[in-house]
């Protein structure tokens, strides 16, 4: 008798959570990606910020999973679901088209950005959740700073825009801030640090709206003083390649400009929801069972597509809805029942600089040095691979030492303007 075949779609947290759950289960795990490696998201900012090597946030998931026997890997892009059948669509990247055949279905495929109707906007301000659109954000960022040396004007290629204030926002207008003034000083000598502009926006009356007052102040406060001028109340209207402008008509001057606003739930949720009948609620995330996850007895879904009692879309959700999952899947596979879910909630936390972070944990407010340790042992914790955790403190005790950056680095080389 052919194993159970169990199909995890996405690996991200949840889904490679599923994965490595059912390491000793009676189960072959099949872990479907477009991607060859994991993400650990909460540091893409570092990476576009040149103070991260791409690879050490990204460990690829065959040398995650090279011990786990019943794991195999696919690279290929899920088009569509047959669920009557159980069966998942698949572009290979040959080109052709597959299927692959399940006994039981985990959908873990993230979310992505959203524009709020206006996806014309991601030409002049492209978004931050892919490993390629940080390495990307990358090279932009650095060579604003390489045009601003030869520019008649350097001010206008030194302003910078941000928009979003929730922690992604903040944690990457600090970093802009540490890398204009710090990383770069004495680097770029035709440059003065002064003259950079970074703006942080957003349309709700604070910063880090999901933390408690205190901890909003400090931020806030801590940001003025690294230079980074906050707007908040602000809702953008309109945005070009020069800067945008708000419904109050107030004009921003950037060259720049990152997207962290908005997040919406990955396309395949609503096509999951299609397949087996299953609601959708009006950012595209899927509702699912609250108990064990599932939206039919067969599929599960997890992650930041799925609405689970409105749980906000962050790592720790998607972590235990996976490693819950995994125990639902064993304790079916061994005719137990299993126990119902509940989510454990750690708090939030948010990065500001080298030396500071806040962190909201139930009652414990936390900020500054200690606020920063915290912050950083949980995500130290969090990464995957021994290698990686080691490599990431070595570049953020390099950084606070040096100011220095692992990565300053433009992969696209200048290309010529042709002239007739």
């Amino acid at each position: 008798m052919s194993k159970h075949r169990v199909v995890v779609v996405g690996g991200g947290f949840g889904g490679l959570g599923v994965v490595r759950g059912l390491k000793r289960a009676d189960a072959e795990v099949t872990l479907v990606d477009r991607t060859n490696h994991h993400l650990f998201q909460p540091l893409l900012y570092q990476v576009a910020t040149a103070l991260l090597p791409a690879g050490d946030i990204a460990p690829a998931f065959r040398a995650i999973l090279r011990k786990q026997r019943n794991a195999h890997v696919l690279l290929g892009e899920v088009t569509g679901f047959d669920t009557a059948a159980r069966r998942v669509h698949v572009d290979l990247p040959d080109g052709r088209s597959s299927t692959i055949e399940y006994d039981t279905l985990v959908v873990a495929a993230g979310s992505q950005d959203s524009y709020f109707g206006h996806d014309e906007w991601a030409e002049s301000a492209p978004p931050m959740k892919t490993l390629e659109q940080a390495v990307d954000l990358r090279s932009k960022l650095l060579r604003a700073f390489e045009t601003a040396v030869s520019a008649d004007d350097p001010k206008q290629w030194l302003s910078f825009a941000v928009v979003g204030a929730g922690p992604t926002g903040v944690e990457l207008a600090g970093q802009l801030a540490d890398l204009a003034r710090r990383a770069l000083k004495g680097q770029f000598r035709g440059i003065d640090p002064r003259d950079v502009r970074i703006t942080l926006m957003d349309a709700v009356p604070h910063v880090l709206p999901p933390f408690s007052p205190p901890l909003r102040d400090h931020a806030r406060l801590k940001l003025e003083r690294m230079g980074v001028t906050v707007m908040t109340s602000a809702m953008v209207a309109s945005i070009d390649d020069r800067g945008l402008t708000t419904k109050d008509g107030d004009r921003v001057e950037a060259r720049t400009i990152i997207w962290a606003a908005g997040v919406q739930a990955s396309p395949l949720a609503r096509k999951l929801a299609e397949a087996t009948g299953a609601e959708v609620d009006r950012r595209g995330r899927i509702k699912v069972n609250p108990v064990d996850c599932s939206v039919t007895d067969e599929v599960f879904a997890i992650g930041d597509m799925v609405n689970l009692n409105d749980l906000p879309g962050i790592a720790e959700p998607a972590l235990q809805e996976g490693h819950h999952v995994a125990r639902v899947i064993k304790a079916r596979l061994q005719g137990r029942r299993h126990k119902p879910f509940r989510y454990l909630d750690l708090g939030t936390m948010a990065t500001i600089s080298p030396g500071d972070a806040v962190a909201d944990i139930k009652k414990l407010r936390l900020k500054g040095v200690i606020g920063k340790a915290a912050w950083a042992g949980v995500h130290l914790a969090f990464l995957v691979g021994w290698r990686n955790r080691v490599a990431v403190l070595a570049q953020w005790g390099w950084n606070l030492l040096t100011g220095r950056r692992a990565q300053p680095i433009i992969l696209q080389p200048m290309k010529a303007v042709e002239r007739t």
